[in-house]
Formats: structure tokens, sequence, C-alpha cells
């Protein structure tokens, strides 16, 4: 049975958790306008704005007609989109429909096929602010640390489900003691007020039985009394 509700309360516990993610998630991309609002720079073509590592949080609000040479965006590599690029506007190419060249600032050049053309079909969103090196946490959680880190956290809760028991068990354990001691004290006090009951009791009987004596003592007092004088008259 312990193993069983310690099984419950670190499933419902994971579900919490899980639910909560996908909430927060959801929200932000709602809030954000992309799928994912988050990107790690993994490359050093944005050198010195950007570095490796760094966290981008990335606007997808932001139209694509609206963009202005300067801005850095996070694009769909125009040659097969099969990779994310986070490079700087350099030029619009094209005005119908609206067409992009960018560069990445550490490079010498736009790349043909990466830098450009970039229309709005490869547009994700543009980059409204950078967490320096916060992208650290995610190497961190590579495999084999991720597992690790679960491992722990569900370690963690399985405790935490045998810590609860163990006081819900102790609290139970002493109501039970309190119980049984009111209910020892009340019996105590049931025998005592039998005992005082029984002793006043006796008491009121002998009192009875030596008043009943007295009186009988005086009824044969005052028939002596009596007898003489009856036998002077005679």
């Amino acid at each position: 049975m312990a193993k069983r509700s310690i099984s419950k309360g670190v499933i419902k516990d994971i579900v919490i958790v899980g639910v909560g993610v996908l909430v927060i998630w959801f929200g932000l991309t709602l809030a954000f306008g992309t799928q994912n609002p988050f990107y790690v720079v993994a490359s050093g073509s944005m050198i010195p704005e950007l570095e490796v590592y760094d966290v981008l949080i990335v606007q997808g609000h932001e139209p694509f007609e609206d963009l202005e040479i300067g801005d850095i965006i996070v694009f769909n590599r125009p040659s097969d989109h099969n990779r994310v690029i986070v490079h700087r506007v350099v030029s619009i190419i094209n005005d119908d429909p609206i067409t992009l060249r960018t560069k990445g600032d550490a490079n010498p050049a736009s790349i043909p096929g990466t830098d450009f053309p970039i229309t709005e079909e490869e547009y994700i969103g543009k980059v409204v602010y950078t967490l320096p090196q916060v992208g650290y946490i995610t190497q961190l959680l590579k495999p084999p640390i991720n597992y690790v880190i679960i491992v722990v956290v569900i370690g963690i809760m399985v405790v935490k489900q045998i810590t609860k028991r163990k006081k819900e068990k102790k609290i139970t354990f002493s109501d039970q003691l309190d119980s049984e001691n009111q209910d020892t004290i009340k019996e105590l006090s049931d025998i005592d007020k039998i005992e005082k009951d029984s002793e006043y009791s006796e008491h009121v009987e002998k009192s009875e039985i030596t008043e009943d004596k007295k009186i009988d003592s005086d009824e044969s007092t005052k028939t002596d009394d009596k007898t003489p004088e009856k036998d002077k008259e005679e």
C-alpha cells in the first residue's frame, strides 16, 4: 500500500510539473508569436555582438515588412530550410516581394544560399533581447547529465512522498495515543467517581443505621421512664 501511495504521489508531481511546463511554454509561444521564442547562439559568426551560448529571445510578432537594415533576425537557411541562422540585415534586394540580404558580423561577406535571398517564408522572428552565456545550461543538460538530473529529481520526489507518509503516520499515531489517553483519563475519572459515590453511599447507610439505633434507644428509654410511674400509682 505504501509503495502504491508513493508511486501515485510521484506520478502526480511529474504530471503537475509537466502540465506547468506546457502551460508556460504555450503562453510564451502566444506572447512571442513563434513556436520557439528562445534560441542559443551556436557559432561565432556574430561576434562580438553575439557570443556562443548566448540565449536569444525572438519576437515573431514583428512584421517582416517592418524590418530595417541593422536588425538582427532569426531565419531558416533559404537553400534547404534545415538550419536556423541568426544574422544581421544588411540590405533590401527586392521590394516585391520583399527580399533581404543578411550577413554575420564576423564574416567577410554574405554567403549565397545562407544569407540571401531571405523572404517572409524563411523569416522566424526578430531578436529583441539577449541573455549572455545562459546557453551553457543547455550544454550541461546533454546526455548523460540530463538523465542524472532526471533521476535526482525523481529521487527527490520519492523522498518527499516517503517523508510525507511518515509524517502522516506519526500524526495519526499521535492522535490515536491522545484519544487512548483521553479514554483512559475518562475511565479513571469514572472509576474515581464510582468510588466516591460508593464511599458516599456507605457513609449515608452507616449514618442511617446509627440514626435508627439512636431512635430505638430513645424510644426504649422513654418506655422505661414511664413504667415506674404506673407502678407507683398502683
